[in-house]
């Protein structure tokens, strides 16, 4: 069984930082690709970073050069640094990962967390 929990949602102010973390924890065999989606009241859910297994990241155009995304293969985590947060990054913060579990250690499957919310304060 695979549980992803997210965590550091909260109450920010406009322009403030906020630091999320997700973990990975189970009968894991190996985590691909690590993202961070959100979805704000009766949007859909946007891809907002994502970050592969080597490090390389990407961002959406939106939260390039405020957001960053780093992970820690060893502890199966990953996390989201807000800096400069704005009205419209209010939202319910969820992580996925696309990850193998025994005996099917070739095949990935994404799974995701219950989410974090996130509220911003102008």
């Amino acid at each position: 069984q695979v549980q992803l929990v997210e965590s550091g949602g909260g109450l920010v102010q406009f322009g403030g930082s906020l630091r999320l973390s997700c973990a990975a924890s189970g009968n894991i065999f190996s985590i691909n690709a690590m993202r961070w989606y959100r979805q704000a009241p009766g949007k859909q859910r946007d891809l907002v970073a994502a970050i592969t297994s080597d490090g390389s990241t990407n961002y959406a155009t939106s939260v390039k050069g405020r957001f960053t995304i780093s992970r820690d293969n060893a502890k199966n985590t990953v996390s989201l640094q807000m800096t400069s947060l704005r009205p419209e990054g209010a939202a319910v913060y969820y992580c996925s990962a696309d990850l193998s579990v025994p005996p099917l250690t070739h095949r990935l499957y994404s799974d995701w967390g219950q989410g974090t919310q996130v509220t911003v304060s102008s």
